[in-house]
């Protein structure tokens, strides 16, 4: 029981701990001759470049990159990028790399509209094109169906026909008739019509 009250007393102080890091900023100064008499002459950062011309065991003698030369401690000299320059190389190439997507999302952008407005016009065109299909099918229905009854009626004649000309028919008939029984009646009486 006793454990668990000391655990709890020191709970908050675990709760709050936080990380740290050793930091790899170095400054390394460059003097005028070989033993490190004097003061420095100029003082170079972590990461920075020079080209070695000679070195000992204590010294280095460096040209920088501006020409000067001087002479620099050998054991804080490294032949590979140091992690804070690897970090910036790569922080700037991430830079690069993220100002050229935007790039390219900017000049995908127009297209990108372009192809989703195409594609919405595909889609208007290929319902408009159902439609189509679906009213000719309607059609062609329609059209089998009238063939069939016009191959049902091929040597049929249309009742109206048939009743208009047995009604013209029956007038002539009549009318026929009337003049013939009219002549007859002509004739026989010697030209005096007698009903």
């Amino acid at each position: 029981m006793r454990r668990w009250i000391v655990l709890l007393a020191f709970a908050p102080l675990i709760a709050f701990a936080e990380t740290g890091y050793v930091t790899d900023n170095l400054r390394l100064s460059v003097y005028q001759t070989a033993d490190f008499s004097g003061s420095a002459f100029r003082t170079l950062e972590s990461g920075a470049a020079f080209e070695v011309l000679s070195r000992d065991r204590l010294a280095a003698h460096v040209e920088l990159e501006d020409g000067v030369t001087g002479y620099v401690r050998a054991a804080y000299i490294v032949f590979d990028p140091p992690a804070r320059l690897i970090v910036a190389q790569t922080q700037a190439e991430n830079d690069r790399l993220n100002r050229q997507l935007e790039d390219l999302r900017a000049s995908f952008a127009e297209p990108a509209a372009r192809i989703e407005g195409l594609e919405q016009q595909a889609a208007d065109l290929s319902s408009q094109l159902d439609a189509a299909t679906e009213r000719a099918a309607t059609l062609e229905d329609e059209n089998a169906s009238l063939v069939r009854r016009a191959s049902s009626y091929q040597y049929s004649v249309p009742l109206t026909w048939v009743g208009g000309a047995i009604l013209v028919c029956l007038i002539a008939g009549f009318l026929f008739g009337l003049w013939w029984v009219d002549r007859q009646s002509r004739r026989r009486h010697g030209g005096i019509r007698v009903y």
